[in-house]
């Protein structure tokens, strides 16, 4: 019996995917539930398992878009399974000759017959290149025994005393469908939105000091998750959205969607692109539901498992581009919501505390926000509201409970 294979929906508002890589070749015998395809649509890459066993005829190819219920594949279900695999792993080591084709000839070859015309232009290649102001010596020539040809001389490119016949390949790689929908995304979000940002600095030394007196009794009490910085900075935001409501709104057409709980969307980098996976009802998190959560979904991004759930939906991003060294940027809004913070890295600078000049690890903060509904006003009592609970961590979660002997407790 033949099966056709259709291609699953990812998710509701999802209408065609593409095929990013075949796991398996036409003809191949698979079994079933043996991933076969990956495949990407705009939000994630999802794997296609087989239906059935059986021996696989390919109906698209890689890079083709299909729609959602189209026939990718067909599986002979009635085809017998191969006896052995010795027959078909055979050929491999003839697939392995061209590693001795003429690239490895090719270095040999130029010294291989020193002549006097080696690096000689010939007169039309001597014209053009006395018009481009070359010198000879510095061509490679391609012709008979090195002689520089005429199309030598017109590929050459005049290099400012740059030694030329290097490397200048070019690679043209088509983007994935994810990498598409992100990039349709984030113009979007620049011409449909008033964007505008606020930047503040933040001063991490109680979050450092309180991270290091308490992080190995943290980790030990909650089997392994470690007390990091995003916990403190998901729950200092949680808690200034409450404060400014208007930061945890969206638009819709003439109408402004206001939300009663925290769903924050925390970029990560996976090995398909920029992903924004969503911690759900983020204040009613403690703080090790938050670093488990954020730990959980940032593994099933960079293995390739995150799902569409995963990332719908949202109502305010986190990003930290200090991971990577960057001192201070400003995050585009992740549509459609209005607002999102950047996190950058930490670098110890002189501040003035108290009239004394002091040394500290300091960190700026940016809240890109959409001006069409949130105001001044919001979004920079919004920031003050977050740095004011990152420099007064004891405080983040209960404002009755202020001794330190506590903040073991508060990170539960």
């Amino acid at each position: 019996m033949i099966l056709e294979m259709k291609v699953p929906s990812p998710g509701e508002s999802i209408k065609e995917v593409e095929i990013a890589t075949w796991l398996v070749k036409d003809g191949d015998y698979v079994e079933k539930d043996q991933a076969i395809a990956e495949v990407d649509s705009d939000k994630a890459t999802l794997e296609l398992p087989a239906e059935a066993s059986g021996v696989i005829t390919l109906k698209a190819e890689e890079g083709d878009a299909v729609a959602v219920g189209a026939i990718v594949c067909l599986i002979d279900t009635g085809a017998a399974k191969p006896s052995g695999a010795a027959p078909v792993a055979a050929p491999a080591p003839v697939a392995e000759a061209p590693k001795a084709e003429v690239k490895v000839e090719a270095p040999k070859a130029a010294p291989a017959a020193p002549s006097y015309a080696a690096g000689t232009p010939s007169p039309a290649a001597r014209k053009i290149l006395d018009e481009k102001n070359i010198a000879p010596e510095t061509i490679v020539g391609t012709g008979k025994a090195g002689r520089i040809t005429k199309e030598d001389a017109i590929n050459a490119v005049p290099s400012m005393g740059t030694p030329t016949g290097g490397s200048r390949g070019v690679e043209r790689t088509k983007l994935s469908m994810l990498r598409r929908k992100v990039s349709e995304r984030l113009v979007a979000a620049k011409n449909d939105t008033a964007m505008l940002t606020t930047f503040n600095e933040v001063n991490m030394t109680p979050i450092n000091n309180l991270r290091n007196e308490y992080k190995d009794a943290f980790k030990a009490k909650h089997g392994g998750v470690s007390l990091g910085y995003m916990s403190f900075f998901t729950k200092a935001v949680t808690r200034a959205l409450q404060l400014y409501p208007d930061v945890n709104s969206m638009m819709d057409g003439d109408y402004k969607v206001a939300y009663d709980f925290c769903d924050i969307s925390i970029a990560v980098s996976g090995p398909k692109g920029l992903m924004v996976p969503v911690v759900r009802n983020a204040e009613n998190l403690t703080f090790r539901g938050v670093e488990a959560e954020i730990k959980r979904l940032a593994l099933r991004a960079r293995d390739g498992q995150i799902t569409v759930d995963d990332m719908t939906g949202g109502t305010f991003t986190i990003t930290n581009g200090g991971v990577f060294g960057s001192m201070l940027s400003t995050p585009i809004i992740n549509p459609p919501q209005s607002g999102i913070l950047g996190m950058h890295n930490i670098i110890e600078r002189p501040i003035a505390v108290n009239g004394k000049v002091e040394i500290h690890p300091m960190m700026y903060v940016a809240l890109s926000y959409d001006h069409r509904i949130i105001d001044g006003r919001e979004s920079v009592g919004f920031l003050v509201a977050v740095k004011e609970a990152l420099e007064n961590p004891v405080e983040l979660r209960s404002e009755e409970r202020r001794v330190g002997k506590e903040c073991l407790r508060l990170c539960r």
